[in-house]
């Protein structure tokens, strides 16, 4: 189990047990060093993960004790007395110390292993290639032992083109799991229903309104979603809807990455009444080879030790190398390096890669001519 002591680590209760003797077999015989004996015991109950081990070095580090004693000439000495008293007391003290760990690790890792399956029930795994585009995607949780939070993403191949979702719900725990969860089933849904793509997004706003109003979360006042939605089809044809999200990056073989912001902007979902919902779509022709970043805030506002942002739009042509996979791997470790430390926010990361399906048989073509 990770964060757990190397079995070489077993014997040091051992050599503290011989150094505490050698000290006092070499020191002068009216100074008694036996008390120090009983973090024996305790070191034991710090290096192992076996209940009964701290008892077992209990009982050679009371033997010891008699040894020391006996050369000493203290076994009537009250020292004596109170330092077997000790080391009983830390011998029982580093077995229950060590049972009741066990158990917070066993219920540790039943939490975690709860939590991995809620997460790939509700952000499913990303397959490499979703109709036109290759895709990826990279997320990791702001709670330590937790691989889920109020981050979401989706990404469905439909009739309408591929489609894809990010957002982040406002909040943490078990209340933002629960109102994503709503979110991306009704993307689920909507992006095989609606040709278009703001319609999807009426869609999102009144399932979360309604979830809103059937899921009470005590403690908070405001509930609501950021997201943005993205659609291509099969010749290349782009369409974005945001509301209230950072806008996505686009990153095209000779050009500077460009931020595909809108001129208007939309507030988050939750934030209207869901028939007021009326985003505007940005529309763009996209090429082959051509990469879309969608993200969350996680990300651009992690700050280093002065306060600094990460600066994404400026980093990500760097790390824009291999395939999607490599490149979210190589900025989420980017943005750890510019952190220094774990990120404090959920941060996810969802890149398309347009790479028609009929490019590929091309290349496959090519291939064989150059080997033939």
């Amino acid at each position: 189990m990770p964060g757990t002591w190397p079995r070489t680590a077993l014997a040091l209760p051992y050599v503290g047990m011989l150094l505490v003797v050698g000290l006092d077999w070499f020191t002068n015989v009216e100074v008694t060093v036996e008390p120090a004996l009983t973090a024996v015991p305790a070191l034991a109950a710090v290096v192992s993960r076996r209940a009964w081990y701290p008892l077992l070095i209990g009982l050679y580090t009371e033997l010891a004790a008699f040894l020391m004693a006996w050369n000493n000439e203290v076994l009537d000495e009250s020292v004596h007395s109170a330092t077997v008293f000790a080391i009983a007391l830390v011998a029982g003290i580093g077995w229950v110390s060590v049972t009741l760990r066990l158990r917070q690790e066993r219920a540790l890792a039943d939490a975690q292993v709860v939590a991995e399956i809620a997460r790939r029930v509700l952000l499913r795994r990303v397959p490499d290639r979703v109709g036109s585009v290759r895709a990826a995607v990279h997320y990791a949780a702001a709670a330590e032992h937790a691989s889920i939070g109020g981050d979401l993403y989706e990404v469905v191949n439909t009739r309408h083109g591929v489609r894809a979702v990010v957002g982040d719900v406002r909040g943490k725990g078990l209340n933002a799991v629960e109102t994503a969860a709503a979110v991306l089933g009704a993307f689920r849904e909507a992006a095989h229903q609606e040709p278009e793509l703001a319609r999807v997004a009426g869609w999102l706003a009144v399932s979360l309104d309604r979830a809103l109003h059937e899921n009470d979360h005590p403690g908070v006042e405001e509930e609501f979603v950021t997201l943005v939605l993205i659609g291509v089809g099969p010749d290349g044809s782009a369409e974005i809807v945001n509301c209230g999200h950072p806008a996505p990056l686009l990153l095209r073989e000779g050009e500077p990455v460009r931020a595909l912001e809108l001129p208007e902007t939309v507030p988050p979902l939750g934030v209207l009444d869901p028939c007021e919902v009326r985003p505007p779509v940005q529309r763009l022709a996209v090429r082959a080879g051509d990469r879309i970043l969608l993200y969350t805030d996680g990300v651009i506002e992690a700050r280093d030790h002065r306060g600094v942002f990460y600066p994404l739009a400026e980093r990500f042509p760097h790390c824009a190398v291999g395939g999607p996979v490599d490149v979210l791997g190589r900025l989420h470790e980017d943005v750890v390096r510019h952190v220094g430390r774990r990120l404090g926010d959920d941060a996810a990361m969802l890149l398309l890669q347009y790479e028609p399906v009929h490019a590929v048989p091309h290349q496959l073509n090519e291939q064989v001519l150059a080997t033939g």
